[in-house]
């Protein structure tokens, strides 16, 4: 009877940490990360408190860039790449991790671990517990610090590039991108 409640126990910690039940990777329609080797050109942003520089951006369908960004301002700030909806829904996961104690002025804490939260291993509670800023369209950039992120652009449309912790966004961190064929 003990090897049977191991073996079913075992069972049950192998599906839990299977990447096969692991959430799909997120697909954008506008684009795809890609490494740094692939960029065809480089753009250098500086972010200062609430502003970007440049503010508007032009882009060719198919091409791959390289964004460096520099974090020049006393805040931790955010480089993200999307639609007005995109940005929206992903300010109110950044208030959530704010009003949670993650996310700080100037730095994103380690998510802990609240088992109570959890439920036990169920999946009730999640959005209680930890939450993780891991976006392959997003980079948060302390103050005083350097970070990158390559994207190939698939298609043409209007986006935009926007800091969407709370309140930097409505304060007009927020530049255009415009991809065209």
């Amino acid at each position: 009877m003990f090897f049977g409640k191991s073996w079913v126990l075992a069972g049950c910690l192998l599906a839990l940490s299977s990447p096969l039940l692991a959430a799909p990777a997120q697909s954008y329609a506008f684009g795809e990360p890609a490494p740094a080797a692939k960029a065809t050109r480089t753009v250098e942003i500086v972010m200062g408190d609430m502003s970007f520089d440049p503010k508007a951006l032009q882009i060719k369908a198919g091409e791959t860039v390289r964004f460096v960004l520099i974090n020049k301002g006393q805040l931790l700030h955010e480089f993200n790449l999307g639609d007005v909806a995109m940005h929206s829904q992903h300010q109110a996961e950044m208030l959530k991790m704010q009003q949670n104690g993650q996310l700080t002025p100037t730095a994103m804490k380690a998510p802990a671990m609240d088992h109570a939260a959890m439920g036990h291993g169920s999946m009730a509670g999640m959005d209680h517990g930890a939450m993780q800023h891991d976006d392959p369209n997003s980079v948060l950039v302390e103050p005083g610090k350097t970070a990158e992120l390559t994207w190939t652009f698939k298609q043409a449309g209007n986006l935009e590039f926007a800091c969407n912790i709370p309140g930097h966004y409505q304060a007009g961190m927020v530049g255009k991108l415009t991809v065209s064929q």
